[in-house]
């Protein structure tokens, strides 16, 4: 078993097999053309490179349709084991609401009405069991209002839709209403402050492979563990990493620290002291006890 280095040391080739790309969506492809496109260009970059290893898969941070734009992480290759992380953090949009009538004059306290937990039906077309759930929305903020339209700041729960949201806003302000432009800018622990296109990704690709340059690709692919920033960690020693890299949870005798505030049932991100990643997991036993399991593996990265 290799552990990966250090994750600011790593070679192009191990940022593009083990690595997450903040990417701009832009209007038209689905967020799983947009993923296939940079897994086949990373592929070939690879295999043009003589490296040893490529990738077989890509995958995004929570769908957007086509027509919406924004903020839309991809993980390349090993990274995408990550994928669950995106489910415990909040999204960002910024979305159009267009009214049937008049904007009431109280729509600021309407629209207020809806922070919190609310119920939700998936649409027709979802991926997902059309079941009533339950979501909760943390912020919601009329950035700007017209005379049939308000421009909303959302944040939410992963896995809100936001074009019921915004018909079910249109039934509370009396006018009926539905979603017009959508931009998601933010999915934790990401946001639109530092996104790339899928062309300047291409770029630096190309910069790397014809120039031998690295530095436009170090600047746009970063280290899968930036998808973990949010999460509590658990640092365990390198005898423990290698005892998970064959399926083994993570016992007591191998965990190093703990970050404070961490209980039972967390998910947490376990590393060795580089600051490598080595598994994802759930807390279930006392980090400070002398035997037994203290981290249940949900994802090996090792």
């Amino acid at each position: 078993m290799t552990l990966r280095g250090p994750p600011d040391e790593r070679s192009p080739a191990e940022l593009l097999t083990f690595g997450v790309v903040n990417l701009d969506k832009p209007p038209g492809p689905s967020s799983h053309q947009v993923s296939g496109w940079l897994r086949d260009a990373v592929s070939e970059t690879l295999s043009e490179r003589d490296v040893d290893r490529t990738i077989d898969q890509a995958a995004h941070a929570g769908t957007l349709d086509p027509k919406v734009t924004g903020c839309l992480p991809v993980m390349l290759g090993d990274a995408t084991r990550l994928a669950p992380v995106f489910l415990e953090g909040s999204k960002e949009y910024v979305a159009v609401l267009e009214c049937h009538g008049k904007v009431p004059d109280d729509a600021t306290s309407i629209v207020a009405a809806f922070e919190g937990p609310i119920y939700q039906k998936p649409p027709r077309k979802s991926a997902v069991s059309r079941r009533l759930r339950v979501r909760e929305i943390y912020d919601l903020e009329v950035l700007e209002q017209a005379d049939r339209q308000l421009l909303l700041r959302i944040r939410c729960e992963s896995g809100t839709y936001v074009r019921k949201l915004c018909h079910d806003l249109g039934l509370a302000l009396g006018t009926g209403g539905h979603m017009g432009h959508l931009r998601r800018t933010a999915t934790t622990p990401f946001d639109d402050s530092d996104l790339d296109t899928a062309t300047e990704f291409v770029d630096a690709l190309s910069f790397w492979l014809e120039d031998d340059d690295p530095e436009p690709l170090s600047g746009i692919v970063d280290p899968a563990e930036r998808i973990l920033e949010d999460l509590p960690h658990v640092e365990i020693a390198e005898t423990a990493a290698a005892e998970v890299a064959h399926g083994a949870p993570v016992y007591a005798p191998g965990v190093l620290a703990v970050d404070a505030g961490v209980t039972t049932g967390d998910l947490v991100a376990c590393v060795i002291d580089n600051g490598s990643a080595v598994c994802l997991g759930r807390l279930v036993g006392d980090p400070d006890a002398d035997s037994g399991v203290v981290v249940d593996l949900e994802r090996v990265l090792v």
